[in-house]
């Protein structure tokens, strides 16, 4: 029982569950060493084809002005996935994909939000050099994505994390924010000292992976049967130690997996007009995250 009071106390201030979340076009935070000049960047793809909550132009905008500011192209990826179409972008975005039966229907089972020919498609781009950024948050999102992430040895919880300690933080000085070439940049300007943790799932990693963000020993996992409802039944596990963000190369490609959304948007919620995202005022390492995160697929982190 405390776990799950000490959930609702969580929950109880968190936007997602009683605000329409619309995207924060004011955001624009000063970025000193764009990576190229303005529309000379690598292609990246943000998929909308497979029943996405987050889009270029819808919660992910910011997300896309941001790497634009940084001198990307983005465009967006509205159709099944076919390796003609992966191959005209180095790097593909998928932020949490859903199954058509569980778009007005957040209850197990969450089938996969791909098809077995799609997943194949994808892993082959890969093995020979695209670049992948699987974000799935909490369930359903992780159940939609849990067979794509599988092929990469990647092994997701279908839940909701939560944490004994509200608010709380992946640290750099204490180890939750992992020591990597992601968390340090390309330089001092570029390091990630903390990141707000909001609930998202976690997932285990293979052993040829590096962890970004991991847990402590304060975080848990609860296994609802439906979204956003919590019986004192509830299955809950601790998980210290695994991740909510990690990455990979796989042959000649790259992979980057995070356990959660919202960190990388900018978004407000009403009512009260509250920030969630990387316009939060205690989120100021979040952007510096995702461009690093890019650099890192766009092989300019190494």
């Amino acid at each position: 029982m405390r776990h799950l009071l000490l959930f609702m106390a969580f929950i109880a201030t968190h936007p997602l569950l009683y605000a329409q979340q619309v995207p924060d076009l004011s955001y624009d935070p000063e970025l000193a060493n764009p990576a190229y000049q303005a529309g000379e960047g690598s292609v990246i793809f943000i998929d909308e084809g497979h029943h996405n909550f987050h889009t270029l132009e819808g919660r992910y905008k910011p997300f896309s002005m941001l790497l634009e500011k940084d001198g990307y192209v983005v465009k967006k990826s509205t159709g099944r996935f076919k390796r003609s179409d992966l191959d005209a972008c180095k790097i593909l975005v998928i932020a949490n994909a859903l199954n058509a039966v569980n778009v007005d229907n957040w209850t197990l089972p969450t089938p996969s939000a791909f098809s077995e020919e799609e997943m194949a498609v994808i892993q082959d781009w890969v093995l020979a050099g695209g670049r992948l950024f699987l974000i799935a948050d909490h369930m359903p999102w992780p159940g939609a994505a849990a067979e794509l992430a599988a092929l990469f040895g990647f092994q997701f919880l279908n839940g909701f994390n939560i944490d004994v300690v509200n608010p709380s933080y992946f640290w750099r000085s204490n180890g939750t924010i992992v020591e990597s070439v992601i968390t340090s940049g390309r330089d001092s300007s570029e390091m990630i000292h903390q990141i707000p943790n909001t609930e998202g799932q976690a997932f285990s990693c293979p052993e040829d992976a590096q962890p970004i963000l991991v847990f402590n020993s304060t975080s848990m996992i609860l296994l609802p049967d439906t979204a956003w409802n919590f019986p004192s039944h509830t299955p809950m596990k601790n998980i210290d130690g695994l991740a909510q963000g990690a990455f990979k190369k796989y042959g000649a490609g790259r992979i980057v997996v995070f356990g959660e959304a919202s960190m990388f948007s900018a978004q407000i919620g009403d009512p009260g007009r509250r920030k969630m995202g990387m316009n939060k005022a205690d989120a100021k390492d979040n952007h510096k995250l995702l461009l690093n995160i890019i650099h890192w697929l766009d092989g300019k982190l190494d």
